[in-house]
């Protein structure tokens, strides 16, 4: 419109008082509201009729400055702040690497429906291409990120990966037997990427903690323990990764990561029974204990007490026991007194009707056995062997071999012979009964040896042990008699 008009100035020369009339008409802001028109020619509307073409030239050189500098503020040129994603980081110059990288990381926070498999490919394409390469920047250069930087880089990972799962549909917990086909995400070829960007990112020597806390905040990291419920063991592999090197970078968390897991495996023990990565957070927790200063502190014993023992009360135990049992035999190698607290806990929680959990404790309880020492072995000895004792009168085997091989460890064969006046009273009359009727042979065999064991070590025991069996059943024969001759005589009075 401006150059219609200055064709016009040029063809008549009483055009300046048209444009005068109207540019007046114009919509204007005030000063106040605007500094930006109160530098360079003053404008009127009072200006004489008779204007030169001088000061109207100046005005429309006045309102192009004004619309210039306007559209330069929307749409930044070349040397401003925003620079186009798609730019290769070889193609722009060193001082224009931190905004491009920064550009890039905006350009990831965009999330694509995966779902629809024919949806947005380009897109989708382009946003793997530019994760690569941020992960190629972070990988392959010895960068010292600035702050806008970090704070791009824990946003676009927030972006991607704080995301609500799929609904379970099962109403039952998993017992230990029961496995369902793992969920795969379907984006995981980006949420892959993202991780490792992540990884690499808390990794770096040059990350200072102090600054990087500000965006690995509390809530940052309470977003990415929920993740450890994925259905996807991928993803939680990857997570596992992350958590333990944020937990050894960032020392000031640490205390809320122990409580967050604490709370976590609180609400699965006590509420749901339904977490699909108890395994990796006791993975992690295994290097975590193994790390703990001594003495012990109490906050570490209150977790043993309060959070590790009672994860062998849900069914689904076979999910994570090994991983249990490693963390707990890291606390007993500690500080060794805690065994007669250990041992107390698991019978506690020992199982009644599931042979394939006894199994478990068996397991953990010989491993437990092995690094007891005597004096702990003698606080906690009568308890124990009098539910090995039912485990010897169990109708499962299977349970019972498994408890038989405790006398095949040499140092339990020691602890039990050293401790003989008291433990073989406990177990003589079930392993006497289990070497005559037992119908399983193994069983029967087994039975046999530790006997023959107990024979050889004191067979005067032995024999007191039998006089002893004989006294109880003779015992209840004589009370089974007498209770017997009362129900004839009240029949007799009916």
């Amino acid at each position: 419109m401006f150059l219609f008009l200055g064709l016009l100035l040029a063809a008549n020369s009483t055009i300046p008082t048209m444009l005068k009339q109207i540019l007046a008409k114009l919509p204007r802001k005030s000063s106040k509201s605007n500094p930006t028109y109160s530098e360079g020619t003053n404008v009127t509307t009072n200006a004489p009729n008779n204007g030169s073409f001088t000061n109207t030239c100046n005005v429309i050189s006045s309102r192009l400055n004004v619309v210039k500098k306007m559209s330069s503020s929307i749409f930044p040129t070349s040397n401003g702040e925003v620079i186009q994603p798609h730019l290769q980081f070889k193609d722009v110059q060193n001082s224009e690497r931190p905004k491009l990288f920064i550009s890039k990381l905006n350009l990831c926070s965009t999330i694509y429906d995966f779902d629809d498999q024919d949806k947005d490919n380009v897109e989708k394409d382009l946003k793997h291409q530019v994760l690569g390469e941020v992960l190629d920047v972070l990988v392959s250069e010895s960068i010292k990120l600035t702050e806008p930087a970090m704070s791009a880089i824990c946003k676009m990972c927030g972006d991607n990966l704080f995301r609500e799962f799929p609904p379970k549909y099962s109403d039952s917990p998993r017992s230990e037997t029961e496995y369902d086909d793992p969920w795969f995400d379907p984006a995981w070829s980006h949420i892959q990427l993202v991780y490792e960007i992540l990884l690499r990112f808390v990794s770096l020597s040059s990350l200072d903690p102090k600054i990087a806390k500000q965006y690995i905040d509390q809530p940052f990291l309470l977003k990415l323990l929920n993740l450890f419920d994925s259905e996807d063991p991928r993803e939680r592999e990857c997570l596992k990764s992350v958590l333990h090197r944020i937990y050894g970078k960032f020392m000031v968390h640490r205390p809320f990561i122990r409580m967050s897991v604490s709370n976590i495996i609180f609400r699965f023990v006590f509420e749901t029974e339904k977490h699909n990565g108890i395994a990796e957070l006791l993975e992690i927790f295994g290097s975590v204990i193994s790390g703990f200063a001594l003495p012990l502190k109490k906050e570490h014993k209150m977790f043993l007490s309060r959070v590790l023992i009672p994860l062998h009360k849900p069914k689904s135990l076979g999910n994570y026991h090994h991983q249990l049992t490693y963390c707990i035999v890291q606390f007993i190698e500690k500080e060794p007194k805690l065994m007669s607290v250990v041992i107390n806990g698991l019978l506690k929680y020992w199982p009644v009707t599931s042979s394939q959990k006894q199994l478990m404790f068996l397991s953990e309880l010989e491993e437990l056995l092995e690094l007891i020492r005597a004096d702990e072995f003698e606080k906690v000895m009568v308890p124990l062997f009098r539910r090995i004792r039912c485990l010897l009168d169990s109708y499962h085997f299977q349970v019972v071999e498994r408890a038989l091989f405790l006398w095949n460890n040499e140092h339990i064969q020691h602890l039990i012979t050293s401790n003989r006046q008291v433990i073989m009273p406990i177990v003589f009359s079930s392993l006497q009964h289990n070497s005559k009727n037992h119908w399983n042979r193994t069983v029967l065999n087994l039975t046999q040896n530790v006997l023959k064991m107990f024979h050889e070590v004191d067979e005067q025991l032995v024999i007191s042990c039998q006089g002893k069996v004989e006294e109880d059943k003779s015992a209840t024969t004589a009370v089974a008699e007498g209770q017997a001759m009362t129900w004839t005589a009240l029949k007799s009075c009916w």
